[in-house]
């Protein structure tokens, strides 16, 4: 049996699209709250929050990954991540569930010039739809 790191994954939606991300690197799901701008900063850092007493970078997903922006709703989560230390608060436009996809179940990207694939580190298989798996250290890079 092959050893896996993680197989639970959190599922968010972007755009009507399903994404996931490795539980054990998610810290918590947090509805949406102001944030302080940063200035000079790049665009899809939105600027940061106060979270229980720690200051939080704040990245907007789909402005990350080059997608039509979409206004804050009810819905909207930000989800917090730690990748290598670095903590940031991902934006979403809604969290779903955690599940449970074996790596038999992943398959690997297919081979694109699009710059948009290295944050991909797979698509995920269910029986009802497909979820991209984002490479949250490529998200986290500038």
């Amino acid at each position: 049996m092959s050893s896996v790191i993680s197989n639970k994954y959190v599922i968010f939606k972007l755009n009507k699209e399903y994404y996931g991300l490795e539980i054990d690197k998610v810290i918590s799901i947090e509805r949406m709250q102001t944030f302080t701008r940063i200035p000079n900063a790049p665009k899809y850092l939105k600027g940061v929050i106060n979270l229980r007493g720690e200051v939080i970078p704040l990245i907007d997903l789909r402005e990350k990954l080059n997608m039509s922006l979409k206004d804050i709703d009810k819905n909207t989560r930000i989800i917090v991540v730690n990748e290598k230390d670095i903590v940031a608060g991902l934006i979403v436009d809604s969290s779903s569930e955690v599940l449970e996809i074996y790596s038999e179940n992943i398959d690997e990207v297919p081979s694109n010039e699009n710059a948009n694939m290295t944050y991909v580190r797979g698509i995920g298989k269910t029986k009802d739809r497909l979820i991209i798996l984002l490479e949250l250290s490529k998200v986290l890079e500038n």
